[in-house]
């Protein structure tokens, strides 16, 4: 045991090593750290948790800022100085976080008096030392703070019962009945048996979300806290949740052996807790325990349980053992292994599963839905698909997969939702909300079906958006959350509301620790709603020098450079981006309006003729295939630009036309319409100045419309 503590004494030093080697750096992170210490993530992770009962990226936060505390404490630096020297690219992100962590401000550091530098410790509050002239001002500070618990007391508590917040910070009525369940514990002799284990833990989390009386966070969110020596109470404030349900297992052959517990975390007490032993002989001996433990949790919680939800927890999905192991096993693969990030050899693996499950019942609907699932991974995570029929035959086989899955069972909600996917695809969003709908009415608390509808309303309705997106934030806590926070902070942007923009993005900074990606975004979207691209151009500029070979920055920068009208400099930058397009094989030109415009305003009109003819026979082309009304508007738009920078006002207002007759325009859309170079032929033009007009008062109609549901909704 002595060994063992020392070899992770000798871990955790090495670790802090490697990151104080690297202070200044602010892109060193997870990956960085992983490839010095030649230990894959996953690995090094667990390891650091089991030891910690820390992740990673909490770690390298940590470690950055007790270097910053000796700094301040030792050195004649300013709170900014230290922010740049130990890997903050953002004083006031560094701030947040060193406040979070110790429990005051980097001024505080400076400022205050205090005994020792142990004072100073995140483990214990802070205790400024009041000097003598200070005792009236603490009897002052007791007498208000009884005074106020004074007026709470009289007030009954009702102000707060009344103003709880969701995940996101925004209030709700009433009291909630939130729960997240954790990765079962395998007291198996065998790690094999690890995915059966999952497999009944995640069917409980499912029944459980199926109830509508319910918030039940997803898997992924509960995923990191598996082998986590956190406390149950820490784990349900991190998830934000109010009861957390705990449980361990063993298979032994066709013995289970279950123990379940249901905890209040806020008074971190076990309210139920039930063992189960069961000889597997049918897949009903399962699939009745599970449903036994769902339905005791929720009467436990005094949750509601519709007729119609019963029905669907207390359904057998497949009668036949053999096909319902294989499922499980594909199932554990597609949660661990294939997301997020696509795994060729995973997905041939859970595929080659999910067929096996079949051949033994060929009317296992979750077979035939986790195949339709990994096509749209597919679909989703491969980029290289860019032929228009592959990507139609994927469509239609994910398709034919929903479509059979919910022949045999019309209560999958992830069949409804892949439905939902391939009509957004095909452009009929009608359709293509009714099938999410289904599959929200199915699953409540199913985030894929929330974030599918953001991804349709998120370019037509910013209220139907924002809904959704919130949604999907309160039943994620998981690496997928910072994700849908960015989103919201997109949607309050388009509706006209950067303050609130801004409030969530660094929400989602927090959780990501991703400073670089939070800056990148932030002077990018403001740059653009402000129009203010002389400070993008300031921001980018910086980012290039430190990486001079990330193409996507150098792309930013020519766009930038192009609509602050400085054409010599966008032009560089252009020609950079062609070329590493070049480089990587890339033989069809970018499509970005601006590179031609850029060419032309330059004195080379061969060049801007070529890339504006490349372009024209793109956008024409999507029009003509696509269905989906943005990937239309978005054309018309583009083709108007050309049309407008070649001179040919005629094509340019055939395609405004068309353009204006679209119902919503978001904040960036009107900015970056009445700034766009690329329409300074006829800008001054009557015509085009009624086109602007139109535009501004429909994006005014939608921002009141937005502001109107933020008030009813206390969230302004």
């Amino acid at each position: 045991m002595i060994e063992q503590d020392a070899t992770d004494q000798i871990f955790i030093r090495k670790l802090r090593e490697i990151i104080l080697a690297n202070l200044e750096d602010e892109n060193f992170g997870i990956k960085e750290l992983s490839r010095e210490t030649a230990l894959s993530q996953r690995n090094i992770n667990r390891k650091l948790k089991s030891i910690s009962g820390k992740t990673l990226s909490q770690f390298i936060r940590e470690t950055r800022l007790q270097k910053a505390m000796e700094m301040l404490q030792n050195g004649n630096v300013t709170a900014s100085e230290v922010a740049y020297k130990v890997g903050f690219s953002s004083p006031t992100y560094f701030n947040t976080c060193f406040h979070e962590y110790f429990g005051y401000s980097p001024g505080t550091v400076k400022k205050a008096d205090f005994e020792t530098p142990g004072e100073l410790n995140p483990a214990q509050p802070s205790k400024e030392k009041f000097k003598k002239g200070n005792a009236g001002k603490i009897v002052i500070y007791i007498f208000a703070l009884l005074l106020i618990f004074t007026v709470i007391v009289f007030l009954g508590y009702s102000f707060f019962s009344k103003t709880t917040k969701d995940y996101v910070g925004n209030p709700v009525a009433g009291t909630e009945k939130s729960i997240a369940v954790l990765p079962f514990n395998n007291q198996s002799d065998s790690t094999t048996n690890q995915y059966f284990i999952d497999g009944v833990m995640e069917e409980i989390l499912t029944n459980l979300s199926r109830i509508h009386d319910l918030r039940v966070v997803s898997r992924t969110s509960v995923e990191q806290f598996r082998e986590s020596k956190t406390p149950t109470s820490e784990i349900a404030k991190k998830l934000h949740v109010d009861y957390v349900v705990e449980g361990s297992g063993q298979k032994y052959g066709n013995s289970l052996s279950l123990r379940v517990q249901l905890i209040d975390a806020s008074k971190d007490k076990h309210i139920w807790a039930e063992s189960y032993e069961q000889e597997i002989g049918e897949t009903k001996d399962i699939f009745k325990i599970q449903s036994r433990i769902a339905q005791s949790i929720a009467a436990e919680l005094k949750a509601t349980i519709t007729p119609e939800e019963k029905k669907l927890i207390d359904k057998i999905p497949t009668r036949n053992l053999t096909a319902y192991d294989f499922c499980q096993r594909a199932n554990e693969a597609n949660a661990k292994d294939f997301w997020p990030e696509f795994n060729q050899e995973v997905e041939k693996r859970a595929t080659a599963l999910y067929h096996k499950a079949l051949e033994y019942d060929s009317t296992y609907a979750k077979a035939y839905a986790g195949l339709a699932d990994i096509v749209w991974r597919k679909i989703d995570r491969d980029n290289t698909i860019t032929d228009i029929n592959i990507l139609n035959n994927y469509l239609d086989s994910m398709f034919v997969l929903s479509n059979i899955a919910l022949s045999y069972d019309d209560k999958l909600s992830g069949a409804y939702i892949i439905r939902g996917i391939y009509f957004d695809y095909k452009g009929n969003l009608k359709k293509a909300i009714e099938e999410l709908d289904k599959a929200v009415k199915s699953n409540p608390n199913d985030g894929s079906a929330y974030r599918s509808h953001v991804l349709i309303y998120q370019n037509i309705d910013n209220v139907k958006g924002l809904e959704n997106a919130l949604k999907a934030a309160n039943v994620s806590s998981g690496p997928e959350l910072p994700g849908y926070l960015g989103i919201i902070g997109n949607l309050y942007y388009n509706a006209g509301f950067p303050e609130k923009g801004n409030d969530i993005k660094l929400e989602a900074l927090k959780l990501s620790e991703d400073s670089v990606e939070y800056l990148d975004d932030l002077f990018n979207i403001t740059s653009i709603c402000q129009g203010d691209y002389k400070k993008a151009i300031e921001y980018f500029e910086k980012r290039y020098l430190r990486d001079s070979t990330n193409d996507g920055i150098i792309s930013i920068l020519g766009d930038f450079h192009s609509l602050a009208g400085q054409y010599k400099e966008s032009l560089i930058y252009f020609k950079k981006h062609i070329s590493i397009l070049k480089s990587k094989g890339q033989t069809d030109p970018p499509i970005d309006p601006l590179i031609g415009y850029s060419f032309l305003q330059n004195g080379y009109r061969k060049e801007a003729d070529y890339y504006f003819d490349k372009q024209i026979e793109v956008f024409s082309s999507r029009l003509n295939r696509s269905r989906h009304p943005y990937a239309i508007m978005f054309s018309d738009y583009a083709l108007a630009r050309i049309y407008a920078s070649r001179g040919d006002k005629g094509k340019a207002y055939e395609y405004l036309k068309v353009f204006d007759q679209d119902q919503s325009v978001n904040l960036m859309d009107l900015v970056s319409m009445k700034n766009d170079p690329s329409f300074n032929s006829i800008r001054s033009e009557q015509e085009f100045q009624k086109y602007i007009k139109n535009m501004e008062a429909r994006y005014q109609a939608e921002h009141e419309r937005v502001r109107k549901w933020l008030e009813k909704q206390k969230m302004l």
